[in-house]
């Protein structure tokens, strides 16, 4: 849609349907949508920003009087925000993502949420990782482990998914026949159970799905071991310029597996700190700083390996926050927030209808899109998926 070498003032001059159109066509550019996702070596990354964060202040309502009236102490000075059009902005953090929107490369997806929303870090957490609403379900299986049941595990052997980091493994990658491994390092392997020996792993039997699971998911581990010791040996001297940040580190060495072939189709990294109750300015301004820089870095190292065309990344948060800051300098649980989708793949621009600072519901913002029809987007259109049993029912693309 977008060209590289636009100026904004052209991007913002093509974009200016997405001020005032309800929504717009999917995230996804047409052209990718009939390709065999298996056979091309599709990959999605996917960014989870735990907390909750405050979209309010992300993707900011600049034209609308609410915006100033609800936000005192924590309104975004009007000149150091980056307007994209009339109506919206980003955050001044945010520069290297307002770089990849205007280079054609990111989707935000806005007002994303879940009909009756709940505002506990854990159960909302859970239904975004499992695409379900019953407590039953939250420590079953997760939407990506049940849409990798349904595909064929990579010729190399390489698991469906992979985390990257020492955070837990998320329920989302959890599936019953879908295999995944957890990496807090590319040099480092973490066997998430304290069963000693593949041997052990083997001869064990039981009819629980999950115990099943977390000892498959430990052979995995042994098996993946000597691929990614493959991987860093043809991988060594390769260097790509990335922040040494946390998160920085982790979205490069996902890139150093996806340049080295590694063959797992789903990727997923951690970044914490967004649950901003007080002094919130410095914490989101650094959180958003780190995550947009990153995010830059990751996809320009792709395009130079001539890999980003393969490549869709998916970031989110469980919730978005209050739209009326707190005494504390800071904002409470919210309901819904927006979603970033970048690479090359991405029709750039603003999906969906903006959420209304002076329509509020309860004091938070309606949600506008279901994220349901973010993930069948992914699954049907990107990785070529079944949605319908990964989520629990049938849901169209945005």
């Amino acid at each position: 849609m977008f060209q590289s070498d636009l100026s904004r003032r052209q991007f913002l001059a093509k974009s200016s349907l997405i001020a005032v159109a309800p929504t717009v066509p999917a995230f996804l550019r047409h052209s990718v949508l009939a390709a065999d996702a298996q056979k091309t070596g599709r990959i999605l990354v996917v960014f989870q920003m735990s907390g909750g964060n405050d979209g309010i202040n992300t993707v900011v309502s600049h034209a609308d009087e609410a915006y100033a009236k609800l936000r005192d102490k924590l309104r975004l000075a009007d000149d150091t925000l980056i307007k994209m059009n009339d109506e919206l902005a980003l955050h001044p953090s945010l520069r290297p993502a307002a770089d990849l929107m205007e280079d054609g490369r990111l989707s935000i997806v806005q007002g994303v949420g879940y009909p009756n929303p709940n505002r506990s870090h854990d159960v909302s957490m859970a239904i975004w990782q499992t695409a379900r609403f019953d407590p039953r379900e939250h420590k079953s299986f997760g939407w990506i482990g049940q849409a990798m049941d349904g595909r064929q595990m990579a010729s190399s052997g390489a698991p469906h998914s992979v985390l990257l980091g020492n955070e837990y493994p998320p329920v989302a990658l959890r599936g019953r026949r879908s295999t995944s491994v957890s990496l807090a390092h590319l040099d480092d392997l973490k066997l998430q159970s304290k069963l000693a020996t593949p041997a052990q792993f083997a001869n064990a039997n039981s009819v629980q799905d999950l115990t099943a699971f977390a000892r498959r998911a430990a052979l995995d581990a042994y098996s993946t071991a000597d691929l990614i010791d493959e991987v860093t040996a043809s991988s060594a001297g390769e260097e790509a310029a990335y922040p040494t940040t946390t998160i920085g580190k982790r979205l490069q060495a996902i890139a150093q597996l996806i340049k080295a072939d590694f063959g797992t189709p789903v990727y997923y990294a951690i970044q914490g700190g967004y649950d901003t109750h007080a002094a919130q300015l410095p914490t989101h301004a650094r959180l958003l700083r780190d995550l947009s820089g990153a995010l830059q870095s990751f996809l320009n190292d792709l395009r130079s390996a001539k890999l980003d065309d393969r490549v869709v990344v998916l970031a989110f948060s469980e919730f978005g926050r209050r739209a009326k800051e707190n005494a504390s300098f800071g904002t409470d649980h919210g309901t819904a927030g927006p979603v970033f989708v970048a690479g090359a793949p991405v029709a750039s621009g603003f999906v969906g209808e903006t959420p209304r600072l002076d329509d509020l519901e309860n004091g938070d913002v309606k949600m506008t899109t279901d994220f349901r029809n973010v993930y069948a987007t992914l699954l049907d259109d990107w990785l070529g998926l079944s949605s319908e049993k990964a989520l629990g029912g049938s849901f169209d693309s945005l």
